[in-house]
């Protein structure tokens, strides 16, 4: 039986490119090669698509020198049309040559640029089938403010906040802080447009929140400032149905934050102490069908393709859903694989599916 040609796809523009090189490196590692052909294709940060080494060891995830992608000279060569599906690389001395046909582009991007609709739209434009959300779903779960819009017009409870941009407070700060402190303390200000908890700030005094404002700005001209919420932090992974059943949802995951003003990137992929990933979290059987009926409509309100994680607050008696993220960080202590490997489902089987399903 032939194998399926994958182009694992990973880096990329955004903040989150390291994160994405680790993510790919776990890929890498646990795909199942006796099914597929892996082409790694790179994106460096300046957006030059190159041949990458089939590594794991290249991209894995470590505290002292984050992975990344590097210009080696390289270029990939992207199907003409739809017509055909064959890659190729002119190499740095200039020669062209084929890499073969490709089945199924695996876009492993985390923020803009990638996660966002924009390789979504490219490889629509080009017929390639990819794994994970379409063009709308990507491009809402990207923003914060379009993805809560969408949810709270479905009826999925989320956390109050306030979008605000620069041009916003230029003409009348004074009207947007007072709406901003009707929030209340503590507060956490994000970019509208980024992930992995980058220019995400915790704000406990109001004389703080210029400083966090400027920090979120850094990484996109949408900021939000959303209330915070004292409860638990609990996630969970959703899988669309089979055969056009009901989208299934993996155990809950919980993270226990206790050395930490909250879960900041560091805690999330440079093993800093103070967090602690529990799964299954401990929830009541009724609490974890509550928790994974309101993940379920979060996914559908958002269009239902791929694969998401939903995050949670649990204040005890109510859930109210924070993000939902479309490709979710697929590192060996990421969250994502670890709620499925407790559901039953291993890290290859897991990513054998995903491919599956966009075949």
């Amino acid at each position: 039986m032939a194998r399926t040609a994958v182009a694992v796809l990973f880096g990329g523009r955004s903040s989150e490119h390291s994160i994405s090189s680790a993510t790919a490196g776990g890929v890498l590692r646990a795909i199942d090669r006796e099914r597929f052909d892996v082409i790694p294709i790179g994106i460096t940060r300046d957006g030059a698509f190159v041949l990458e080494d089939d590594d794991p060891d290249k991209f894995a995830l470590d505290k002292d020198r984050l992975p990344e992608v590097l210009d080696n000279g390289t270029r990939i060569l992207w199907p003409d049309s739809t017509l055909t599906r064959e890659l190729r690389v002119t190499d740095a001395s200039g020669a062209t040559r084929s890499l073969g046909d490709v089945d199924v582009v695996f876009p492993i991007l985390h923020g803009r640029f990638g996660e966002d609709g924009t390789i979504q739209g490219m490889l629509e434009l080009l017929g390639l089938p990819y794994v994970g959300a379409g063009v709308l779903m990507s491009a809402i779960g990207m923003d914060k403010h379009a993805t809560k819009s969408v949810l709270k017009s479905a009826g999925v409870p989320v956390v109050p906040w306030v979008t605000v941009t620069r041009s916003d407070l230029s003409r009348d700060g004074d009207l947007w802080r007072r709406r901003i402190r009707s929030l209340g303390l503590p507060a956490f200000v994000k970019p509208a447009r980024a992930g992995s908890s980058v220019g995400v700030s915790k704000v406990t005094d109001w004389t703080e929140l210029d400083s966090a404002l400027d920090v979120a700005f850094a990484e996109d001209a949408t900021v939000l400032v959303e209330q915070g919420i004292t409860g638990r932090e609990v996630e969970c992974g959703v899988l669309p149905g089979v055969d056009g059943g009901e989208p299934r949802v993996s155990l809950a995951g919980e993270i226990v934050v206790t050395g930490r003003e909250f879960y900041d990137f560091e805690a999330k992929y440079l093993d800093a102490p103070g967090v602690e990933l529990v799964c299954p979290a401990d929830l009541r059987d009724g609490e974890l069908r509550e928790m994974q009926r309101i993940a379920v409509q979060a996914f559908e309100a958002l269009g239902g393709e791929g694969l998401a994680r939903v995050d949670f607050f649990f204040t005890g008696t109510e859930f109210f859903v924070n993000e939902v993220n479309t490709m979710p960080g697929f590192t060996p202590i990421s969250m994502f694989p670890k709620c499925w490997i407790a559901s039953g489902m291993s890290y290859p089987e897991l990513i054998s599916e995903l491919i599956d399903a966009a075949s």
